[in-house]
């Protein structure tokens, strides 16, 4: 059965959460949002394609930064309604400079970061 990008479960604006996780390593990089020409264009390519809210247009992972999202994988959820890609990430996820957008842990009541920016070599 061929896979239809219009089956899945999108919200009022027409989108769903991708969560990107890198392949080798399983760790989860970062979160954001795909439309259904999103995901076909991400399918198609091979190169992981966003939707920026903010900017209301397609955001190709690493277009601009070098920092490229390669698919290795797309899943989506039992719900439909979320999807996880398995990448292969070239360089920091976050915009922060940061292997992953997740570098913020909560323990005892207080906000921790957990990772350092990625220092240019």
């Amino acid at each position: 059965m061929d896979f239809d990008p219009a089956t899945l479960k999108y919200d009022a604006d027409g989108l769903i959460p991708a969560i990107a996780q890198e392949a080798g390593t399983g760790d989860v990089l970062m979160m954001a949002w795909m439309n259904a020409a999103a995901v076909a264009r991400t399918l198609q390519s091979g190169r992981v394609t966003y939707w920026s809210r903010s900017r209301q247009s397609f955001w190709v992972k690493g277009e601009s930064s070098g920092h490229v999202q390669e698919l290795v994988e797309m899943r989506v959820d039992c719900d439909r309604d979320c999807l996880l890609l398995l990448v292969r990430q070239t360089g920091p996820a976050c915009h922060t400079n940061r292997r992953s957008c997740f570098y913020t842990a909560l323990r005892d009541g207080a906000e921790v970061e957990i990772m350092a920016p990625v220092t240019a070599p």
